[in-house]
């Protein structure tokens, strides 16, 4: 028996054995096909850019390691996530960071970005099926500091909310062009490395900006705002905090950003899922692998990614909720870090559609706790593994860990032979 032969019959096994327990393994498939994760394109360079105003650096993030073969140029790296997408099933989306323009080697500030350096992007995303989002920058700038947006210097701040109006243009101009809102996120890093005895002060001149900023109505971009609990060297105070942004997302019904490694480590990323979908329009996610910090970890099928998936589903929230990844691991092949990542993530999605969702609640229903627990833990080890393998092998791309023999070739034949 072949391995085609044979993932067919384990997945015809794992149909019957779900079915046992009332789940429908093909639309569980059906649905899985259509969650598109946008792929970010910073773990390609290492948050690099295509900039010409001088290396970034600060501004609450760092991307740790010296693996060779990072893209230099634009041409590298949609190469690189062209053959990203041969290794993943499903139509997915692009996330640019605003410093990934094509700038055709001109020095291009930031409140200066355009439209036209994005055509390119646009144009080639279509011929590869893949829908944009978008994001501003605001670290890595002579203009950073510690404080951009929330600056009470007019000066800085003013620079900082042109550039934002300008991504949000940006964003609603991509949003037309591919028939689809634009997904943008603004985050910013501002903070003090030690105590500061204004924190009213720095979030009442945020308020105003982002007010500033999101006075123009548009209709095919959403704007999305994102919390951190902290940046390097500014670890005391963050001004965009959680409690802040959703305070603000509520009121102006903005979409609320949710980085799986911007909170304590003990907090639960999946508990707040409920809650915001109460209170907000919609949620964008940022899905990474803390690890005592920000580290930003290539994303695996560990528990609280399975749980946050988990919990869409069970909210029935797929329609609401916007899934995207988030790290830069520059200590192993960039091309893997991707493929590994994305993979962990529907993995956990198929296993949130493949629960027994019906059975459960009927036991939750009737006070039958036994019985609920009983169920979870069963489901624990049903063969979703065979159908993950089906879904790979209806999509035409590599089975189990034959993408990783494809990747080592990618870099004998491609990666290895770029200088850095």
């Amino acid at each position: 028996m072949n391995k085609k032969e044979s993932v067919q019959k384990s997945y015809e096994i794992a149909k019957e054995r779900y079915a046992a327990v009332g789940v429908d393994v093909e639309n569980a498939l059906n649905r899985l096909q259509k969650i598109a994760v946008s792929i970010h394109c910073w773990q390609a360079d290492d948050v690099t850019g295509f900039e010409n105003l001088g290396n970034l650096g600060g501004g609450g993030i760092q991307a740790t390691g010296n693996y060779p073969g990072k893209a230099r140029n634009i041409n590298e790296l949609r190469a690189d996530i062209a053959k990203v997408l041969t290794l993943v099933a499903g139509s997915h989306r692009l996330n640019l960071h605003e410093i990934y323009g094509d700038f055709g080697g001109q020095a291009i500030d930031r409140n200066q970005v355009d439209t036209s350096h994005f055509i390119g992007w646009m144009q080639w995303a279509k011929e590869k099926g893949l829908k944009l989002d978008f994001n501003t920058t605001s670290f890595g700038h002579p203009k950073s500091g510690d404080l951009t947006l929330s600056n009470p210097d007019k000066a800085i701040r003013e620079f900082w909310i042109e550039h934002s109006k300008r991504c949000r243009a940006i964003s609603e101009e991509m949003g037309k062009f591919q028939n689809d809102p634009c997904i943008m996120n603004l985050w910013i890093h501002d903070g003090s490395k030690d105590i500061t005895v204004n924190r009213l002060k720095y979030r009442q001149i945020l308020e105003q900006s982002l007010d500033e900023i999101f006075a123009t109505e548009y209709k095919n971009m959403k704007d999305c705002i994102e919390a951190k609990l902290f940046g390097i060297a500014l670890e005391s105070y963050t001004v965009g905090s959680y409690d802040f942004y959703l305070g603000y997302g509520a009121k102006k019904q903005k979409i609320v950003t949710l980085d799986t490694g911007h909170f304590h480590l003990s907090e639960s990323i999946a508990d707040k899922i409920s809650s915001l979908l109460l209170f907000t329009p919609e949620i964008m996610l940022h899905v990474s692998r803390p690890i005592r910090w920000d580290s930003d970890h290539v994303t695996i099928l560990n528990d609280e990614t399975t749980d946050l998936a988990k919990e869409i589903v069970r909210a029935d929230a797929l329609d609401r909720v916007h899934i995207g990844l988030d790290y830069f691991d520059a200590s192993i092949n960039r091309i893997g870090a991707y493929v590994v990542g994305i993979r962990a993530t529907q993995k956990a999605f198929l296993q949130a559609l493949l629960e027994p969702i019906a059975q459960l609640r009927e036991y939750e229903a009737n006070g039958q706790y036994f019985e609920r627990l009983a169920l979870l833990e069963e489901a624990k080890g049903l063969p979703w593994n065979a159908v993950w393998d089906y879904f790979c092998l209806k999509n035409n791309i590599a089975v189990g860990e034959d993408y990783i023999t494809e990747i080592q070739q990618y870099e004998k034949e491609v990666t290895s032979k770029r200088n850095s």
